[in-house]
């Protein structure tokens, strides 16, 4: 087809909305928490996520074009910039190749000057190569692959590849050392069977097209950024599904998504940027390590020391969380068929299940990983992990999308601060649901389901799980919050509901807490301070640890004790001296103790509190009121199991 004036124009026009997008989202909400931890790292503000209109534009003149058609174990070739020996095809200059027809055993090699832009139409090209990369781009500015309409493209390398000393670093089957954008609204399918599928040793865009990648190792590679703004993406990988591992330059190694659909199936991390990891929107289907049936924690808070062998098969405990014993076994029926995306039909290659993460080689099965930053403002998100579903080594931000996760460890996890402030995060399975140093909430709607703490500041009861990556232990107490001044949390854990090593403050939002049924742990836990200024906050749990907010407090709370435990589903009401109601809660748990706090609450007043055959009345005579003879109230105390 020929290149038309209003291809251009959308084209441009489609770029300067990518611009715009990603550079919108670089400033925090106004409405976040100005505290800050001691992790100085690359931010989203920091990386150019914008996609130039040549990234978008498929238009060609064919007229000017060379055209390359394979058939019969040759390739012919018509115009000039191309030479053909057998079924390898080298092109040394700039412009535009149409390529289609079969090759047995054939390549394309992209060898030409340093300052030539070249493309790629691919028009129903179907290329194996038995001993090394079907597409290799030695040497240019910049290569474009144009998936041209309606078509299938296929390249497929082999198991092993025979490298000389001009390529002994080619590890893909579309390997390049130059900048690389794929376009188009074609079909691609890459079979890698040596190691990686997609890679660009600069930068890998991706504008459109419906890309299937099967991979022994990574799918697809940009190693200093890459930028998806569209198309449908199926990745079935033995290792990582897409990844930029520049650490020389906090602007690089990045990863930027405003658009796309994608289906992940990964024995390590789906995605894993160095820098910075930002997503704007997108749907996102995503299974590692088998899926959280396959936990990498157990629920005594050690590490599953079989979950890696098992990653290619989903094994695991039968109940979900896994449970393994002592000796790393399941509890006995038989291991769950592995997870995969619905109606996909990806598999896995069983592979090594290592990957390289600041110098040391360690497993890891995260879903969304970045080293500096993740940062999520939009998208629709549906992921089964064995690790940490969304974790960064540096901060975590949340500002929008609909992200429903079940992991075999922590739902998120960051090393730094972790701040949402709108959106809906839903994590139904988790060793501990949200964990950071610093963790804020300004808004967003926000449920938690956890084997072990909710929300947890400083770690919580993560020990014996140094030999892996997936659960940190956090040695300091300084520099701990527990921040929450909008949106709506509910939790159900089975340790702590809220844990903060550090201090806990509540200015607003509302807060649902079904908290412990055994007393070692607490529906609060705190080191520091417990304060309350606004908000709401019900949290249901055993008697023996039980903690309430201090007395610093503005607002009014209570902390009390019922005479006997109350059986799970029984509806918690408090009302007032007319009998009017002021708070309710249904906990789905047995509990005895309850902590609460409203605007609603004056001093003075006499209220109810109601649940089951139970009812009592408890007088606010203090910013505290308080009946309770528990081991923790009136001190703070540490993380994790409240010991």
């Amino acid at each position: 087809m020929k290149i038309s004036d209003t291809k251009k124009l959308a084209a441009i026009t489609a770029a300067f909305f990518i611009t715009v997008t990603a550079f919108s989202g670089c400033s925090e909400s106004a409405n976040s928490s100005q505290t800050t931890s001691s992790v100085s790292q690359a931010a989203k503000s920091d990386i150019d996520a914008s996609i130039a209109a040549e990234d978008i534009d498929v238009g060609y003149d064919e007229e000017s074009s060379v055209g390359v058609t394979f058939a019969d174990g040759s390739a012919a070739i018509d115009g000039e910039g191309a030479t053909a020996e057998g079924e390898t095809v080298t092109i040394s200059q700039a412009g535009t190749y149409i390529l289609s027809g079969t090759a047995t055993n054939g390549r394309i090699i992209v060898s030409a000057d340093k300052t030539a832009e070249i493309k790629l139409i691919f028009n129903g090209v179907d290329i194996t190569c038995a001993d090394n990369a079907p597409l290799l781009v030695s040497k240019a500015k910049k290569v474009y692959i144009v998936l041209e309409d309606g078509t299938e493209n296929v390249l497929t390398d082999s198991a092993s590849y025979s490298l000389g000393e001009d390529d002994s670093n080619t590890d893909g089957a579309i390997f390049s050392k130059a900048d690389l954008t794929i376009n188009g609204s074609g079909t691609l399918t890459v079979n890698a069977n040596y190691k990686h599928g997609i890679v660009s040793k600069d930068d890998l865009v991706i504008t459109d097209g419906n890309i299937n990648v099967t991979s022994a190792s990574t799918a697809m590679e940009g190693k200093d950024s890459v930028k998806i703004s569209g198309g449908t993406f199926n990745i079935s990988a033995g290792t990582n599904g897409i990844k930029s591992t520049n650490t020389e330059a906090s602007d690089k190694g990045f990863i930027s998504v405003t658009g796309g659909s994608f289906t992940v199936v990964t024995n390590n991390d789906a995605f894993e940027a160095e820098t910075v990891l930002s997503i704007e929107s997108g749907s996102f289907d995503i299974t590692t390590g088998g899926g959280s049936a396959n936990a990498s924690m157990k629920s005594d808070g050690t590490p599953n020391r079989n979950w890696q062998s098992n990653m290619s098969n989903g094994g695991g405990g039968p109940n979900g969380m896994g449970r393994p014993d002592d000796n790393g076994n399941g509890t006995g029926g038989d291991l769950p068929a592995m997870p995969t995306a619905d109606n996909t039909g990806l598999t896995i290659k069983t592979t090594a299940n290592t990957t390289t993460d600041s110098d040391s080689t360690s497993t890891s099965a995260k879903a969304l990983k970045a080293g500096n930053e993740v940062n999520i403002s939009g998208g629709e998100f549906k992921i089964d992990s064995a690790d940490d579903s969304v974790h960064s080594n540096g901060n975590i931000v949340i500002t929008g999308g609909n992200i429903s996760v079940a992991s075999g460890d922590n739902g998120m996890h960051a090393d730094g601060n972790l701040t949402i402030s709108d959106g809906t995060v839903d994590i139904t399975k988790s060793y501990e649901g949200i964990e950071g140093a610093i963790v804020t909430i300004d808004g967003g709607t926000i449920s938690v389901v956890a084997s072990d703490d909710g929300i947890n500041c400083a770690g919580g009861s993560d020990t014996g799980s140094t030999d892996r990556m997936g659960a940190d232990q956090f040695s300091s107490q300084d520099g701990v919050e527990l921040n929450i001044n909008g949106g709506t949390v509910t939790i159900d854990a089975e340790g702590d509901g809220l844990d903060s090593n550090g201090n806990f403050t509540m200015a607003g939002g509302t807060v649902y807490v079904c908290g412990p049924t055994n007393g070692g742990n607490g529906a609060l836990d705190y080191n520091g301070t417990a304060t309350v200024t606004g908000g709401t906050l019900i949290a249901c749990g055993a008697v023996g640890m039980e903690e309430g907010f201090g007395d610093n407090s503005t607002q009014y709370s209570v902390l009390h004790d019922l005479g006997s435990t109350v059986s799970a589903n029984e509806k918690l009401t408090i009302t007032d001296s007319d009998g009017k109601e002021i708070l309710s809660f249904t906990p789905t748990k047995t509990w005895q103790s309850v902590v609460f706090t409203s605007a609603d609450l004056n001093k003075g007043e006499t209220y109810t509190i109601t649940a089951g055959s139970q009812s009592e009345t408890v007088t606010i005579d203090g910013i505290v009121t308080s009946n309770s003879k528990g081991m923790s109230f009136g001190r703070g105390h540490g993380g994790g199991r409240g010991f």
